[in-house]
């Protein structure tokens, strides 16, 4: 199943290597940026691990319905691993019975665990009972507790070159013409090119952030206010709208005609609006940031 994973070759031979000669750790730690396929590479080896086989049933663990495998996530708005679930798992996974190769722990989000989910955890990743195998994610290994990080094998997911990413979703998502857009503007994070493309929500504010790029190009100050004024009442779709408009400047200071920006304007355009994100991420009203936000970006395309 790790073959399934684009990209990355040199990770999927050394984590092979392990599986094959069983020298892989009980507990693995694989890190990367949102939309490099840390989760998908966990799941990817659980399957492989548990079916070496591979087979319907190390299809389910890929899709994540096999009762083999135990998830632990964040949970509520903060998004942090609870204490209570990580004990509630520290007792499933010494008390049931194993099947197929043993048992898989998927704890997506590691940076989530607290001081105390994390003691927690650490119980059981120190004396960990036999066939039972751990795999973490993480954004990054900085952002794991040390304690956390010091008990696994890490790893870390890297996107892929644009070409490669361009050239995988124009062969798993056809007809996906805006391939070589969207394989930069989100710099070869595959899983958030595929979101792009699946999920119209996403699409619609690329298109959006696209219009925005567009008259910040032709300094419209008009049209810009007017689009922006689209999300007075709506902070969540504002800040959706500014991060993937910074992501489409960033990609325009190595690929100007893809945001009709210069690379100056896009700079510009990068910094004004990572002062209104923080405005946005406090109690400021949306009006006020946008409007002024507007303001600027019309100055900056000059």
């Amino acid at each position: 199943m790790l073959d399934r994973l684009a990209g990355n070759q040199a990770l999927k031979d050394t984590l092979k290597a392990a599986l094959s000669a069983g020298r892989l750790s009980h507990s693995v730690l694989l890190c990367g940026d949102e939309g490099t396929g840390t989760g998908f590479a966990a799941r990817c080896l659980a399957a492989d691990y548990l079916y070496p086989q591979g087979g319907p049933a190390a299809e389910n663990v890929l899709a994540g319905r096999a009762p083999e495998c135990i998830v632990l996530q964040g949970e509520g708005a903060a998004g942090q691993i609870k204490v209570e679930r990580v004990r509630e798992v520290r007792e499933e996974v010494f008390h049931s019975a194993l099947s197929a190769e043993g048992r898989v722990v998927l704890l997506y989000g590691a940076q989530n665990l607290n001081a105390a989910s994390a003691n927690a955890l650490l119980k059981v990743l120190e004396e960990p009972p036999a066939g039972v195998l751990f795999l973490l994610t993480a954004s990054s290994p900085a952002a794991v507790l040390p304690t956390i990080r010091s008990r696994c094998a890490g790893y870390t997911l890297a996107p892929l070159p644009w070409e490669d990413c361009a050239d995988w979703l124009r062969k798993h998502h056809p007809p996906c013409p805006e391939a070589e857009l969207l394989s930069h503007v989100y710099a070869g994070h595959l899983g958030l090119c595929i979101a792009a493309v699946a999920d119209p929500a996403r699409a619609e504010t690329l298109r959006t952030a696209r219009a925005l790029a567009k008259l910040v190009g032709e300094r419209d100050e008009y049209g810009i206010l007017t689009l922006l004024a689209r999300f007075d009442k709506d902070r969540p779709g504002a800040r959706s709208l500014l991060t993937e408009f910074s992501r489409l400047c960033a990609a325009a200071l190595r690929r100007p005609e893809l945001a009709g920006l210069s690379a100056k304007a896009a700079g510009r355009c990068i910094y004004r609006v990572q002062a209104a994100q923080k405005a946005l991420a406090g109690n400021v009203y949306p009006k006020v940031v946008l409007t002024t936000l507007g303001i600027k970006l019309a100055k900056a395309g000059k």
